[in-house]
């Protein structure tokens, strides 16, 4: 039956109890059938703040997404969501009916898309993610982390975003730009290094900026969850006694920001001069070389209660700590010189 004829007929039919019912029950028989009208394998729709059912409803009917305009108007009606449909962009790829076109649109389900930046990258390799996602290019995000003016009331010497674009999961519309991303990721790092953190740090005699810089270091060497606090706790007590932190992978981000890191850090790397090598320069970098998560920022001000000045790596994700030099170096014998030398005698037995 034509849906013109049908209105009809319900009008005409309109003081009829038996007839009125069985029209209305095809109506709803007919607005609960799924249905599919687009080719392709997916269509999006964007329903813009003050669209009206009816020009929703043409837009789905353009798209494929119902059969006709007066089925989801009917549907619309019948959900009683006539001022709750959603603004955003919205995704369909398979049968629908015109109520659940309505319950979609309702709920807000608009289409999103996920990107997640793990702990302990720099911007340089976020914009890598960022371009492979193909949410822009590499350049449109480096650009985007310049704006230090979303940070500037944290941290007046920020030159770039480093250290504050929060690693997490973040949802995005189609339509994101490096921008929007970038300023997200601020907001997260703002909401997390919140007025608790920001006091713990001025009690500790620490800015914003010492916090982070020391955190992206502490998330740089320590990849065990137990040890955030204990490789904060050597840093911390290096520099109060006014020990040169010498961290690695603050050499490492010095070459690699002038071009000249080959994957490999040698005895002559170390002697490389950068106020962010810290085996030549005293005290912190000049600012944070990644983006650490929460735990590690709380590590950098709540260090653990140890004396330990050093620690070397146990080959396994783990480290050895120790107080005094003599018992660094006997640990450096066993973990390093002695396990390599293991790993090159097995290997030339095969």
């Amino acid at each position: 039956m034509g849906w013109r004829l049908l209105v009809g007929f319900m009008i005409f039919v309109g003081g009829t109890t038996v007839a009125g019912i069985l029209v209305v029950n095809e109506l709803i028989q007919h607005v609960e059938l799924p249905y599919k009208g687009y080719s392709t394998p997916e269509v999006f729709v964007e329903v813009v703040p003050g669209d009206s059912t009816q020009i929703i409803a043409e837009r789905l009917l353009t798209n494929g997404v119902v059969r006709d305009d007066f089925s989801f108007r009917f549907a619309v009606w019948r959900s009683g969501n006539e001022r709750g449909l959603q603004a955003g962009e919205y995704l369909f790829n398979q049968p629908l009916s015109a109520m659940q076109v309505v319950d979609k649109i309702a709920a807000g389900k608009v289409h999103l898309r996920s990107i997640t930046f793990p702990e302990g990258h720099t911007i340089a390799e976020m914009a890598n993610i960022f371009e492979d996602e193909a949410f822009g290019s590499h350049a449109a995000f480096i650009e985007a982390a310049r704006r230090v003016e979303l940070i500037k009331d944290l941290d007046k010497q920020a030159t770039t975003l480093e250290g504050y674009l929060f690693p997490e999961t973040y949802a995005l519309p189609r339509d994101a730009t490096a921008e929007d991303l970038v300023q997200a990721m601020v907001m997260q790092f703002r909401g997390v290094f919140d007025d608790g953190l920001q006091d713990l740090a001025e009690d500790r005699g620490m800015s914003v900026r010492d916090v982070v810089t020391l955190a992206s270091i502490i998330q740089k060497e320590a990849s065990a969850d137990t040890e955030h606090e204990l490789v904060s706790a050597v840093y911390n007590n290096r520099l109060r006694i006014g020990m040169p932190l010498q961290c690695d992978p603050t050499v490492i981000y010095a070459l690699v920001l002038d071009g000249l890191y080959d994957g490999n850090l040698t005895r002559e790397s170390l002697q490389y001069d950068s106020p962010y090598n810290t085996y030549r320069y005293p005290g912190l970098p000049p600012g944070p070389i990644a983006s650490p998560g929460v735990a590690v920022l709380r590590a950098a001000i709540a260090p653990a209660d140890v004396s330990y000045l050093y620690f070397v790596s146990r080959n396994d994700g783990s480290h050895e700590f120790a107080d005094t030099l003599r018992e660094h170096n006997r640990n450096v014998r066993r973990y390093q010189v002695e396990y390599f030398r293991r790993q090159r005698r097995g290997g030339a037995g095969q």
